[in-house]
């Protein structure tokens, strides 16, 4: 990957040996292989059975999850914050492991509106819950840097799975509640 950003960096008409630029392609590289390290993830290693069992039967929400994300079209970050909600059926899941699951599709060559679904229905499959609600809010640098240049625009997507999308009042809630 490093020889790779070499080689853009001197398309672009840089002098691959200034001082400033010299050490570039490895740090880039490295910086990719981060925000994309959701690829080597393991979702069930990451919840690792982290279920309890619980008779609680009210909605539980993490809201404001920041995520970081890369555009698939331009390689260019998305960013904002994830408010999950969910209505037990007998188990909840750790707190965290709610971030993590955020993280994992997050750290991944992404659309907001796929990214939404990943989290949605993992949670749903994982933790056999009545219903799921997801919400990202986020700001996307292909739409703001490059473009149609709206540097305040913020796209919203919701994925609604169960009750959540089966029953008006408890997606209401959910809605009321993250705002």
């Amino acid at each position: 990957m490093e020889d790779h950003y070499k080689k853009i960096i001197q398309l672009i008409g840089e002098d691959i040996n200034r001082p400033g630029i010299k050490s570039t392609p490895k740090r880039a590289a490295m910086a990719f292989k981060y925000l994309t390290a959701g690829y080597k993830e393991d979702v069930d290693k990451i919840i690792n059975n982290a279920l309890f069992a619980s008779d609680n039967d009210e909605m539980i929400i993490v809201k404001d999850i920041e995520l970081y994300s890369l555009c698939e079209h331009h390689l260019l970050p998305f960013f904002g914050k994830c408010h999950v909600g969910y209505l037990p059926n007998g188990k909840i899941i750790g707190v965290s492991k709610v971030a993590r699951v955020v993280d994992v599709y997050a750290r991944r060559l992404q659309v907001q509106e796929n990214l939404t679904r990943q989290i949605a229905e993992t949670l749903l499959n994982h933790t056999k819950a009545k219903g799921v609600g997801v919400v990202i809010e986020a700001k996307h640098l292909c739409m703001m840097m490059r473009g149609v240049e709206k540097q305040n625009s913020v796209m919203i997507t919701s994925c609604m799975l169960g009750v959540f999308r089966s029953k008006s009042s408890t997606r209401a809630e959910f809605l009321s509640l993250i705002k």
